[in-house]
């Protein structure tokens, strides 16, 4: 199945797709083992820095490999693709979907980046996912700039975009205190737009706000810190109570907390068939 016909059957069933970041061979793993646990499909995000790291095109024989290893449903998505180049690198990459985040942009900018990255997908067959309102990166403030239900239908219906990441109270990186999203909000974008609707930053979120938000309407939910916080958390661990300094065996004992973090995450948004 498609990654569009995915997000619109969780659209329908009122479930979302787990959209997981992934920053090495580990991470990758604990996230191909918790979705084999619990019989998920899975969404791989890279991000430029991602890219960055580990290399286009090794990063995405990492992932189909993992997949087709693994037996298991996925796609590969850019995530806050920065650039209209990158998107295209991507898509001529293999990627199944992209991102592209002008977010910080004017709308009429927004508009038109969007707009051509669309554009440029349409011969890939490719789903695009774009960002409406401020959703606080990191080391920004939180507050303010919230998706309007006009702006996200006027966007949606101007640039042809497939998904839209909504900013209704969430944020990228963690929370000095219990976020509170508006879920009525959320509600009226739903009833404006059938776009698939995105929630960013849900590491931190309470598992049963996460599940509510998707009742409302979202139907892709991203995660990325508290992977990458766990991992190294358990690492940390591992390596101060230990000598060990084969890297085989410590970094297989920092990847089983991530796995056991993501089989939840996987079942909080309904998507496990297990």
């Amino acid at each position: 199945m498609h990654i569009r016909e995915r997000l619109k059957a969780c659209q329908a069933a009122g479930t979302a797709v787990l959209a997981t970041n992934f920053y090495n061979f580990e991470t990758l793993t604990a996230v191909l083992k918790a979705a084999r646990a619990v019989d998920a499909p899975v969404l791989l995000q890279l991000t430029r820095s991602s890219i960055d790291y580990m290399g286009l095109e090794q990063a995405v024989r990492m992932g189909r490999q993992g997949l087709a290893d693994y037996g298991l449903e996925g796609w590969i998505h850019l995530d806050h693709g920065p650039s209209v180049e990158l998107a295209q690198r991507c898509l001529e990459a293999g990627f199944d979907s992209v991102m592209i985040d002008a977010s910080e942009r004017p709308f009429g900018e927004n508009v038109t980046v969007t707009r051509r990255v669309v554009e440029l997908a349409r011969p890939y067959g490719a789903n695009v996912e774009a960002e409406l309102g401020y959703v606080a990166k990191l080391g920004q403030r939180q507050g303010g700039g919230f998706t309007t239900p006009e702006e996200a239908a006027r966007f949606v219906r101007e640039t042809g975009v497939d998904a839209l990441a909504v900013a209704i109270g969430s944020a990228h990186g963690f929370y000095r205190e219990t976020p509170h999203l508006d879920m009525e909000r959320l509600k009226a974008i739903r009833a404006a737009t059938d776009a698939v609707l995105v929630l960013h930053g849900s590491s931190g979120i309470p598992h049963p706000m996460v599940r509510e938000a998707i009742a409302a309407g979202i139907s892709k939910v991203n995660l990325a810190t508290e992977i990458k916080d766990t991992f190294m958390r358990s690492l940390k661990g591992v390596l101060t109570a230990s000598d060990e300094i084969d890297l085989r065996k410590v970094f297989p004992k920092a990847v089983e907390p991530v796995t056991a973090l993501l089989e939840e995450k996987y079942r909080m948004t309904g998507t496990a068939r297990r």
